[in-house]
């Protein structure tokens, strides 16, 4: 504090002016940060996050994976992401997404095109509707599970060509109805 250098003082921001991250960027996405709670990977994805300090009540889209680590009362739709709903997650909404990991407590009806993974402390109260999925020792889940199962799509039958004989002419012959002697 007293023998402070000239480079190591706070620059003064002049006031009523907001962080940059904060202030007069509309229309811009919100930041992202590296995924803590994803230990499948070994490089860290890219995902929006809700702190557990926030709490939502309504809906949610989402065009990126999202961690949710506070409070969702409504429903949360990423139909081509990944939802993680974290440690302090507590989340009161039916949730659609390609995969679903559950490390807090959810209550609603989770839908998954891929996978839902429900991890050791994680609570889920609700019907859980996907191709695959995960339940580890320890986690509590109360609900039904309908596996969908993901088609290949059925190869499509060529139509056969079809031989057309050409219809026999009636003969000079048989002409007339009876047959000529």
């Amino acid at each position: 504090m007293w023998n402070r250098r000239k480079e190591e003082e706070p620059t003064p921001r002049p006031s009523g002016s907001l962080p940059p991250t904060l202030g007069g960027n509309e229309g811009v996405p919100m930041q992202t940060t590296a995924s803590r709670f994803d230990a499948e990977q070994q490089t860290p994805s890219r995902a929006a996050t809700i702190g557990k300090g926030v709490s939502i009540t309504g809906q949610i889209f989402s065009r990126e994976d999202l961690i949710i680590d506070g409070e969702i009362d409504g429903t949360i739709e990423a139909h081509e992401h990944k939802i993680t709903i974290g440690p302090n997650g507590k989340v009161k909404a039916g949730i659609k997404a390609k995969d679903i990991v559950v490390i807090g407590a959810v209550q609603g009806n989770v839908e998954a095109t891929d996978k839902i993974d429900i991890r050791k402390d994680a609570r889920l109260v609700g019907d859980i509707k996907t191709a695959r999925i995960s339940i580890e020792d320890g986690a509590m889940f109360k609900g039904s599970i309908d596996i969908v199962r993901t088609e290949a799509p059925k190869p499509v039958a060529k139509p056969q060509p079809i031989s057309v004989s050409p219809t026999p002419q009636p003969s000079a012959a048989t002409a007339g109805g009876e047959p000529k002697r």
